[in-house]
């Protein structure tokens, strides 16, 4: 039985790892994170697949993305859904993001992504 205590707070930190900008610099550091299936629908209306987030964040300024008021909803022994809210300095726009986490190859990864654009941060 997964302890669902300890497994929020390993997905909150493999959640705000991604948004730290050294390694959205390192496709080998997304690579680990992201399944091989993983899939965003994005903020901005765009789909995009791992290999398209592999070749574009690394390439990017650092956005200065803030995240607060994260949960998760625990799904399966192998599953989790993880929602939060992040503000994005550079953009000076606030989303709600949700995130499905799947464990296989003996580690937990983001299979799923998704953020919306909000007009606030509550």
């Amino acid at each position: 039985m997964v302890d669902q205590k300890e497994l929020r707070e390993h997905l909150y930190t493999l959640e705000a790892t991604l948004l730290e900008a050294d390694v959205r610099k390192s496709a080998d550091r997304l690579d680990a994170l992201l399944a091989d299936d993983f899939i965003e629908y994005s903020s901005t209306g765009g789909i995009y697949d791992k290999q398209n987030i592999l070749n574009r964040l690394p390439s990017e300024d650092d956005p200065g993305i803030t995240l607060r008021d994260f949960e998760m909803k625990y799904l399966s022994a192998t599953s989790a859904l993880t929602t939060f809210k992040v503000y994005i300095e550079s953009k000076q726009k606030h989303s709600l993001r949700s995130s499905v986490w799947t464990f296989q190859e003996d580690r937990w990864q983001m299979t799923f992504h998704q953020g919306t654009v909000t007009e606030l941060g509550g």
